[in-house]
This record gives C-alpha cells, sequence and structure tokens, in this order.
C-alpha cells in the first residue's frame, strides 16, 4: 500500500528537507499550505501520517489531536514542538499524539524518528490485513485435486505465480476465480502487500470510476475529502478486477492507460501518482465475442490476457467432489458447531451424478444447508434439495423415501419425521414459487397465500436465499 504523508511544518526549511528525504516510491509526500489552509488541508486529504507544528492544531490542543485521531483513516499524528518541556511533550502524547519531537533536534534525528513512524504505520497495516482475512486464508493447495483436467490446470497456475505479468481468470460462476487470485497473491512475490478486490458488476457506473482511481477534494458534488482509490490501496501488492467484462467502455480507456504506464490520477486531480501493481482480472463472459460486438476494447483485452487461466467447471471433474465434501464438511463442521460426520453413500452418490451448474459455490451451500437441517451424525437425502432426488419429486410422488431417504428414516422419532416431512414439503412448494417468480418475495407470498414477511422467516428457517432463484 502507498504511505501518504501529510507535513505542516512551521519552519519552512525542515519541511523542505523532509519532504524530499521522505519521498519513495512507496511513501507519497503531500506539504500543506498556506498556513491559513493548513487545518482543513489537513483533515481532507486522506493521509496516514500527519507531521505537524503544534501552533498548527486546531485550539485547544486536546481537541486537535482528537479530531486527527478520529479520522477515517487514523492517521499517526507526529506532533513538531518548540519547547523542549518533557511535561509539555507528555501532556500531548496524553492527548493522543503518537510521536511528540523537539523542533530544536538535528533535521537528521528529526527525520529518523519520522521515518521510524513509517515503518511502525507499514506494520500496523499489515496487522489490521492479517486480522481481517484471519485463518482462512485462501491457498494453492485448496485446488490440488484428483482429476486430470485439475492437475493440468494446476501445472499452469504453478507457472504463472512467481511472474509480475497480469492474469486473465475465465470460468463459469462459482468456480472459485476470486479464491485462487487470492492464493496466486498469497503464494507470490506480493504477498506481503495488500490484496484490494472490486467487483465492476457490483458497483453503479457513477461511482465506478471514484472506486478504482480515487478522487480529490471537491471532484463532484458529495466529494469531501481526499479519497483513495482500489490502484493506489493495491500499491506494493495485487488487484482483482472481478466481472472485468461488465466495465463501461469510457472507463475501459483509462484502466488501458494505468496498465500501459502504472500510473494514476485521481478524478478532479492534476498530480499523477505512480503504481506498483500486479493486475488480476476475472470474467465469466466469452471477451472475445463481446470485443467483436464492440463491447468490450480490444487492446485492453489484449493487455489483460497476457496470461489466461481457465477454471474448470466441476461437472468436468467430478472425482474432485468426494474430496472436496470432505474438506467443506470439515470448515463447516467448525463454522456452525455441529459435530457432523460426514455424508451416506447414497447421498455421497446422488452429489457425484448431479451435473452442479452453480459449480463450487453451489456446492458449498449444499454443503452447509445440509449440515443445519441434519438432525443425526450423518447426512442423509433427507437434507439435500430436490434436485438431488431424480425423476419421483417431477413426479409428485412425495414418498416419505423420497423426502426422508431410507438410510436414516429410523434414527428419527416420529415427531422429528413429522416435522423433516412437513420442512421438504414446504421447501419444495417456496422453491418452485420462488422459481417462478424470479425470486420475487411479493409476487411468491401471495401465490403462497402467505404474508411476505413471513414467507421470509421461512425462507430463512429453510436455507433460501432469493438471489439463488433470480434468472
Amino acid at each position: 500500500m502507498l504511505i501518504r504523508v501529510g507535513l505542516a511544518i512551521k519552519d519552512a526549511r525542515l519541511q523542505s528537507y523532509l519532504a524530499k528525504q521522505l519521498s519513495d516510491p512507496d511513501v507519497r509526500v503531500e506539504v500543506f499550505g498556506p498556513p491559513r489552509s493548513v487545518w482543513q488541508r489537513a483533515l481532507h486529504s486522506g493521509i496516514d501520517v500527519v507531521v505537524i507544528s503544534e501552533a498548527f492544531v486546531l485550539r485547544p490542543v486536546d481537541n486537535g489531536i482528537a479530531i486527527l485521531n478520529e479520522l477515517p483513516e487514523s492517521p499517526t499524528t507526529i506532533i513538531i514542538h518548540g519547547g523542549a518541556s518533557l511535561e509539555e511533550h507528555a501532556r500531548l502524547a496524553a492527548a493522543g499524539a503518537d510521536v511528540v519531537l523537539y523542533s530544536g533536534l538535528s533535521k537528521t534525528r528529526i527525520y529518523e524518528a519520522i521515518d521510524s513512524a513509517l515503518e511502525s504505520r507499514r506494520q500496523f497495516i499489515q496487522r489490521k490485513r492479517f486480522d481481517r482475512r484471519g485463518s482462512v486464508e485462501p491457498k494453492i493447495s485448496d485446488f490440488l485435486m484428483e482429476s486430470p483436467a485439475m492437475q493440468v490446470f494446476m501445472e499452469e497456475v504453478n507457472q504463472v505465480i512467481p511472474s509480475d505479468s497480469p492474469i486473465l481468470l475465465t470460468g463459469e460462476t462459482g468456480v472459485g476465480k476470486e479464491h485462487l487470485a487470492k492464493a496466486i497473491h498469497a503464494h507470490g512475490p506480493r504477498s506481503v502487500g495488500p490484496f484490494i478486490s472490486i467487483n465492476m458488476a457490483a458497483m453503479p457506473e457513477n461511482l465506478l470510476e471514484s472506486e478504482l482511481f480515487g478522487h480529490e477534494q471537491g471532484a463532484f458534488t458529495g466529494a469531501v475529502r481526499y479519497r483513495r482509490g482500489a490502484f493506489e490501496l493495491a500499491h506494493g501488492g495485487t488487484i482483482f478486477l472481478d466481472e472485468i467484462g461488465e466495465m463501461p467502455l469510457h472507463l475501459q480507456t483509462k484502466l488501458l492507460r494505468v496498465l500501459q504506464d502504472y500510473e494514476v490520477k485521481p478524478l478532479g486531480g492534476e498530480n499523477i501518482i505512480e503504481l506498483d501493481v500486479r493486475v488480476i482480472a476475472a470474467t465469466n463472459r466469452d471477451l472475445e465475442a463481446a470485443v467483436s460486438q464492440g463491447a468490450f476494447r480490444q487492446d485492453l483485452y489484449y493487455r489483460l490476457s497476457v496470461l489466461t487461466l481457465t477454471i474448470p467447471p466441476l461437472r468436468h471433474r467430478k472425482e474432485d467432489i468426494p474430496t472436496m465434501v470432505r474438506r467443506f464438511t470439515t470448515l463447516f463442521r467448525y463454522k456452525i458447531g455441529r459435530e457432523i460426520r460426514g455424508f451416506s453413500e447414497r447421498a455421497l452418490n446422488a452429489m457425484c451424478s448431479y451435473d452442479w451448474p452453480g459449480n463450487v459455490r453451489e456446492l458449498m451451500n449444499v454443503i452447509e444447508r445440509a449440515m443445519l437441517l441434519c438432525h443425526s451424525q450423518e447426512i442423509g437425502m433427507a437434507e439435500l434439495p430436490n434436485v438431488f432426488h431424480g425423476d419421483a419429486v417431477d413426479d409428485g410422488k412425495l414418498t416419505p423415501e423420497i423426502l426422508l431417504g431410507t438410510d436414516n428414516l429410523l434414527s428419527k422419532t416420529l415427531p422429528e419425521v413429522q416435522r423433516a416431512v412437513m420442512d421438504q414439503v414446504e421447501r419444495l412448494y417456496l422453491e418452485r414459487a420462488l422459481s417462478k417468480t424470479g425470486g420475487r418475495i411479493n409476487e411468491a407470498a401471495q401465490i403462497a397465500g402467505i404474508h411476505a414477511r413471513g414467507l421470509y422467516n421461512k425462507m430463512k428457517h429453510l436455507g433460501l436465499r432469493k438471489e439463488d432463484f433470480k434468472p
């Protein structure tokens, strides 16, 4: 990540010296001035480290330091004080200043102290990233499977990991493109840097340019302070551009310039920011067809597809399903706190025979849902959605064997069987109602003859999501 340092120092020579010494490819220095606008500039500049003379801090000083500490970036605050009194320095530190330096020290000593604070800031950012990712950081080993298709694919992946060239990940929805991008980042030379993800399809078009490239204060109505873009945040690491095929044409031109020159100009800004990032893009669309239709720039496609990796869909590597079922069962066992050994042989065979149009994401959803509904230590056919029960469900023959499965029917009491049958019948009915309405809750509730709020409650209980029924 690019560290932004703001200087607001009364001594012009010291300020000039520090601006020169601190400048670095990974550090962007901004000098605040003139004196009458220093405070407002400091509040709206989006900086990580502020070096400010005590005379420029808003009065009372305790309140001014508190305002700095409460900024969205939680900047490291370094106060340059004109007095050498230890008591005064202690008071400023107690008010929230991270570092207090006496202006009478040599310029070299002051620079060394600030440089040390910058290193502490870098470590702080690293700790925040680790805490956010937690202990389930994606690994390349997550993709090591038994099927020939995945073994060939992973040989290609291992070849491109050490490179810095752009990567284009293609494949159907749900195959794990973002998970793979994170794993490539975690195992590559940029693993100590940030991983920043932007989904082009999920971002409103009028906000996408600002999200990608950042904006200056006053760039548009509502831009009350500087905002870093995803490219600046990804400096020193990797930026993942998901659903790249949905990017508007006018922004494709700007993205191409960024990829060619590796520098970005924030919206409404004049200064260029040099970048050091690796770009990984992903799409489930045929970009070559989009190019021929004029919906995607040809030169951008060539720039992004220097290295192209296509993740095989799950139906082409069914040999991997048993291994994946065991892995996800273990994962969800800790997540939801259920002691479930695994799936019955019949249930596992049904999962291996299914085509999985939603790929790995659908597999994970089915496993998590089954574990939440299971009343024993083994998951049977009763806990699987109706698509796994064959043609009998489509014919409307809802026998107990279909609804509950013969492999664990007698492991339940009669009241438990009755509740399970009712849940299955309600699930079948609501799945069909939601499929008919394309996931529209109000229309499905009208079909079912219940209130929309009641439908929501039943969907939550049964593990149904309206997003899964949208066309």
